[in-house]
């Protein structure tokens, strides 16, 4: 296996999309802006799917599934909405196709079978639920609605990158519905912790957590909240947002209960959602020029032991020795791979492994059988030693766990160098055009001092933190009052 990628000091960029081809992820479709997602990526998809699904089942959530298909009139209802996913939107204007009698085999559009009201190919799933929620609720005892779905949507997106940004991807949505402003409120902020707390517990990525500038907000939404990641070049990676919506939708498609006083009300209402977008930051937080570096929790495979051998008979003799490991290993609820390919070498195999991100390789030949001993190499930090082989067992989930939080602690360090306090607009400038990273900023509140600065610096606000202090100064662009830094990146 080639290990041939450029390297991330070279061009990031094609570092990236080398990586994840080499390390058998996704391939770029026949549908311009589309991806074929291939099995070791998916596997790794399935791993954030499982731990997520189960974060939201224990908040009080249940998975259901809602059409592809919007009716055009449906989605206009919330205006903001609409019109904010305007340009993105996929359209299907006709349900028939026919035989071309001017080109033989060739198939063009049935004139006759032009839908009567056209239908948008979901790019977020509010106005289709919404609508759905009017029939299920009447009454206080209906409320709260839990729910989120797995699906797919479809954003016509003119750049297009695997995993960061494809016309077709993979996600969840949210979509809860409640009695009070407080509860919904509550919500938003809840499942915004839920992502955090995947995020740096599973995908080892430390993240910031704060609110959208009013002009950063999911369209429709009154307040949107946020997790900021930082990637290895210095760009921000937003990796989850959490809506509240207020009383938006309800007014677009009139949901309305009946309280315990028995008044007329309308509902509350949140949405929140991450994407295959977490591949992608997962890639580009923690991986090097050898290819992927993985979190434990994440990795398809724990452990893969590679067998080094001349011949059928030493195969045999270490396959011996390695089943019953696997099995120990196994019972730890550890993925383990034996690859005892004779079609490769084993310098071909550990290259493999490497570039694939698996945290522990074992190898072992006729001579550990004779020590009783085995080769353990880490891939986070490449260090290898020799160990017993009765020991490894035991050694292995301590192991993992290291790994780890090695990961986790290495990004965390990076982020915080990243990171950095500006006073004035000519060091923010600098900063972000020499260091690049996070700049936390004085900002006046004004979307015009914004929309100046991302037009001058390519930079936007990627959250007002939750946890910055109080902190009066004067905004760095415009020299007017602030009661506290934001943050300001260039971003993915």
């Amino acid at each position: 296996m080639g290990k041939e990628i450029t390297s991330r000091a070279e061009d990031y960029s094609q570092w990236y999309l080398d990586l994840v081809k080499k390390a058998d992820l996704a391939e770029n479709s026949d549908v311009r802006g589309c991806m074929v997602i291939k099995p070791y990526g998916y596997s790794i998809w399935e791993k954030m799917q499982q731990g997520l699904d189960q974060m939201f089942k224990d908040t009080g959530h249940t998975n259901a599934y809602f059409p592809l298909f919007v009716p055009k009139s449906m989605f206009e209802a919330e205006e903001k909405n609409a019109e904010g996913f305007a340009k993105e939107c996929a359209i299907v204007t006709h349900y028939r196709l026919k035989s071309d009698p001017a080109q033989k085999g060739k198939l063009m559009v049935d004139p006759e079978a032009r839908l009567e009201e056209e239908l948008v190919v979901r790019p977020t799933s509010e106005a289709i639920i919404w609508s759905t929620y009017k029939k299920w609720i009447q009454s206080y005892r209906d409320l709260p609605i839990l729910i989120n779905q797995w699906a797919n949507v479809v954003r016509w997106e003119m750049r297009t990158r695997l995993f960061l940004r494809t016309a077709e991807f993979l996600w969840q949505e949210g979509h809860t519905a409640h009695a009070t402003r407080a509860e919904a409120v509550a919500e938003t902020e809840q499942m915004l912790h839920v992502y955090a707390d995947f995020a740096e517990n599973f995908m080892a990525l430390p993240v910031y957590k704060g609110r959208k500038s009013e002009s950063e907000r999911f369209p429709g939404a009154v307040d949107t909240y946020c997790i900021e990641a930082m990637m290895q070049d210095g760009k921000a990676l937003q990796a989850g947002t959490s809506h509240f919506l207020g009383q938006n939708f309800a007014d677009a498609f009139d949901v309305q209960f009946t309280s315990k006083e028995g008044k007329l009300e309308k509902v509350w209402g949140t949405s929140w959602g991450v994407s295959t977008r977490l591949m992608g930051a997962l890639i580009m937080a923690h991986s090097d020029d050898d290819g992927l570096i993985l979190p434990p929790k994440l990795a398809p495979i724990h452990v893969v032991i590679v067998p080094i051998f001349k011949n059928e008979e030493e195969l045999a003799r270490i396959s011996e020795k390695v089943n019953g490991l696997v099995k120990d290993l196994r019972a730890l609820g550890l993925s383990v791979k034996f690859d005892n390919r004779d079609t490769h070498k084993p310098g071909f195999k550990f290259a493999e492994y490497e570039m694939r991100g698996v945290p522990v390789r074992l190898a072992i030949g006729p001579r550990d059988l004779e020590n009783g001993t085995v080769e353990m190499a880490r891939r986070d930090t490449k260090e290898k030693k020799v160990v017993k082989l009765g020991d490894v067992a035991a050694l292995i989930r301590p192991l993992l766990d290291e790994i780890q939080q090695n990961i986790y602690q290495r990004a965390l360090n990076f982020r915080n160098e990243m990171t950095t306090r500006v006073d004035s607009y000519e060091q923010m400038k600098n900063v972000l055009d020499t260091k690049g990273g996070f700049v936390l900023a004085h900002w006046d509140g004004t979307a015009q001092t914004e929309a100046a600065i991302k037009e001058e610096t390519k930079a936007t606000i990627r959250c007002i933190p939750l946890d910055a202090p109080e902190e009066k100064g004067v905004c760095v662009y415009s020299g007017q009052p602030s009661v506290q830094r934001v943050l300001f990146a260039r971003a993915y």
